[in-house]
């Protein structure tokens, strides 16, 4: 395996390992998160099988998001269903920070018992990823059906149909009295070695992509999550017979809610005068929410 970097220590948790198999002209971000995992999901009390479901969605989008190359882009993951039981499920990524956050109808939830299923949650639902590029300015979003078993499959049928881009996920979740880890393993085929430009010969059928689904889709649960396994261990065990494996540290993880009051105020100066006025209580403070990290800020001014 041929490093481009001396990494030091080998990553295990809340760090992104970024590969690139060059004869297969294939790519992978693999990530294990444990303590910033556990700081997001401690803004509220949610239900284990929904700690469950915003776990993979974390992974997802900070494996997604570790594809984006300009400093301050940014990727939002958003699951929406208007009449589902979680009717909302938002998380982002950018420079390492990652926040999520879930709406649901806990009774209903409940109800569905400790593994219900995807389309219980969203039903009639849809997925949309969005690519806020800085260096441009530019946006994208794709937008896909709420279908499959999992929020993993929902990603890969985006990648496949918005992006042309052939796609295996994989993810693991762990939880315990010690906190819950989660593990996810992303990886494509960029044909004919077309990054960044429209990739007109993507095969679902290429041989190079068959060979790395073969290998890739060897990796376990149990591998993903396994804190005394590092993630270099996990692409040396699947990748060490491919000639050349390039291994990149990508950003570290942590839970970034970037809400403050300065940030509010500044939003809050885009509304008329008149309408700040209504939003104040009768002490004269407008009170304002951040669902990401659970905490209510006082704007005076």
């Amino acid at each position: 395996m041929t490093k481009e970097i001396d990494s030091g220590a080998e990553t295990g948790f809340d760090r992104l390992l970024q590969f690139t198999l060059p004869d297969r002209n294939a790519r992978g971000r693999i990530v294990r998160l444990g303590p910033a995992l556990d700081d997001i999901l401690a803004a509220h009390r949610y239900q284990p099988a929904l700690k469950h479901l915003l776990s993979e969605a974390l992974v997802l989008t900070a494996l997604m998001g570790a594809l984006l190359k300009d400093v301050g882009s940014q990727l939002t993951l958003q699951a929406q269903a208007d009449e589902g039981i979680v009717n909302l499920l938002v998380c982002d990524f950018r420079a390492g920070e990652l926040r999520g956050y879930a709406q649901h109808d806990e009774e209903r939830f409940a109800a569905l018992g400790a593994n219900p299923k995807l389309q219980e949650l969203f039903a009639g639902g849809y997925l949309a990823i969005t690519f806020d590029l800085a260096e441009t300015g530019q946006r994208y979003q794709g937008v896909v059906p709420l279908e499959g078993d999992s929020l993993s499959h929902a990603v890969e049928r985006y990648f496949a149909q918005s992006e042309q881009v052939p796609t295996l996920i994989r993810t693991g979740i762990r939880g315990g009295h010690g906190g819950i880890i989660a593990g996810g393993l992303l990886v494509q085929h960029l044909a004919e070695g077309e990054e960044g430009r429209e990739r007109l010969h993507s095969r679902m059928d290429h041989p190079e992509w068959e060979h790395v689904t073969a290998l890739a889709g060897s990796l376990t649960e149990h591998e993903l999550v396994d804190g005394e396994l590092s993630l270099e261990a996990i692409v040396w065990r699947l990748f060490h017979e491919e000639r050349e494996v390039r291994v990149l540290l990508g950003d570290t993880i942590s839970r970034g809610c970037r809400c403050s009051v300065v940030h509010f105020e500044k939003v809050l100066a885009r509304f008329p005068k008149e309408d700040r006025n209504d939003m104040r209580d009768e002490n004269g403070i407008i009170r304002v929410d951040c669902a990401f990290c659970s905490r209510e800020f006082l704007i005076e001014d």
